[in-house]
């Protein structure tokens, strides 16, 4: 398998996990450009996976994100960003629809498009069901 990128950075995952938190909390660029201390046009190279950032934006918006920074670090990616041999790593705090679409990208028996919609899935319904804050044997003594 050839390398399509040098770089180390998967700016591709970055990105991704950027545009989405943001748009989650309703936050335009500048408004986390302000947050993170990363510029605004950076931050729109970046979601829009043009832009390399250096090691300080990378630990500035892992750190945003909650991320290890391990997930957006790799030896090589494919065309679509991934890196097919990175194991999937994530803090335990991180919430579990983040962590469950990082094991689905990971899945090489899924293509990207049905990763991503699976990871749709999940979040609506992992929404639809969570209560967040809950104590889950309250729950259950409920039944």
């Amino acid at each position: 398998m050839a390398e399509t990128s040098k770089s180390l950075v998967n700016t591709v995952e970055l990105g991704r996990a950027i545009k989405r938190k943001r748009e989650e909390l309703g936050l335009s660029l500048r408004d986390v450009a302000d947050e993170t201390g990363v510029s605004a046009s950076t931050l729109s190279r970046i979601e829009n996976g043009t832009g390399k950032p250096d090691a300080d934006n990378i630990a500035r918006l892992t750190g945003w994100l909650n991320m290890p920074m391990e997930r957006v670090m790799s030896g090589r990616a494919n065309a679509d960003g991934t890196d097919p041999a990175a194991p999937v790593v994530y803090f335990p705090q991180e919430a579990m629809p983040d962590i469950v679409e990082a094991h689905l990208r990971a899945d090489r028996n899924l293509t990207p498009e049905t990763a991503k919609a699976l990871s749709e899935l999940f979040r609506v319904a992992y929404a639809q069901f969570s209560h967040p804050g809950e104590d889950p044997r309250a729950r259950n003594k409920r039944k």
